[in-house]
């Protein structure tokens, strides 16, 4: 089977973002693709909330993910959404970051509803508030398919693990991280990350990522570190595709996982123990 990554970056302006997208989708299926996968925040990134609150829409109204959803049944592939920014009837006024996973049909198999927020200090100059624009999701989602069970997460969600364990242990045999990660984390921890979930859980983990320098009208120009990874289940780095954008292919074997399990069983080893606060108390 084979997987096209679609690293982007994508601005402010969701039908300029939207017809980028379009043309690399169509790109992934001429090259044989059969899963096509989006970075996170496709249809839009930008700093400037005020901005975000004139162009992006709900669900229901969204036109990126309504020609998306036409574009896979048109050219028959699955399609991985990474992520899109959309509006909310929350009383609060907040956004959600949600991924959808379509069918060939065009149908939405699975959304995902972004569970951890970038809330960080990454140096004095570069702050992110993730929750006061987005309102955290609660709930861990597989998506059976027949390219392998999808188990869906989304950037900053990397760094809790248990959360990638709960997926392995529930069936997920591929990991999706699309991300938007910035360039200081991203050198430092983003490959390392990557692979220890793959390792830990004996999955393939495919992060398709937002790359550069991304225009905006309104607010400051956001930068993301780029780097779309493929991890084979025994921890190989099957793809890095630098930091320009551009459409980037893997083969992959489901049966890798199996394979990889088999080796290391961990998914079958763990033990109760005592909460480490717990100890002493007695």
């Amino acid at each position: 089977m084979k997987a096209a990554f679609l690293q982007m970056t994508s601005g402010d302006d969701p039908a300029e973002n939207l017809k980028t997208t379009r043309a690399m989708l169509a790109e992934s299926a001429a090259g044989g693709a059969d899963l096509v996968l989006t970075p996170e925040v496709t249809n839009c990134v930008s700093t400037s909330r005020a901005r975000q609150m004139s162009v992006l829409a709900l669900e229901d109204e969204d036109q990126t993910l309504r020609s998306l959803r036409d574009d896979a049944a048109q050219l028959g592939v699955w399609l991985c959404i990474g992520s899109l920014a959309l509006r909310t009837d929350d009383v609060d006024g907040r956004f959600a970051n949600l991924s959808f996973v379509i069918t060939p049909t065009g149908q939405i198999a699975a959304r995902y509803d972004k569970i951890h927020m970038f809330d960080v200090e990454v140096t004095p100059d570069e702050t992110y508030r993730e929750s006061d624009g987005y309102r955290p999701g609660a709930r861990a989602v597989v998506c059976p398919s027949p390219l392998g069970a999808l188990g869906l997460s989304i950037c900053y969600d990397v760094r809790f693990a248990h959360l990638y364990r709960a997926l392995a242990q529930a069936g997920a045999e591929i990991l999706l991280v699309p991300a938007a990660f910035s360039p200081v984390t991203g050198a430092a921890h983003w490959e390392p990350l990557l692979r220890a979930r793959a390792i830990e859980t004996g999955c393939y983990v495919f992060a398709c990522a937002q790359t550069g320098t991304h225009p905006a009208q309104t607010g400051r120009a956001r930068q993301t570190y780029g780097h779309s990874v493929a991890i084979a289940p025994w921890g190989e780095v099957l793809l890095d595709a630098g930091t320009a954008p551009g459409v980037s292919f893997i083969d992959f074997d489901l049966s890798e996982v199996s394979k990889a399990r088999r080796r290391v069983p961990s998914l079958r080893h763990d033990r109760p123990f005592e909460d480490p606060t717990d100890v002493g108390r007695a």
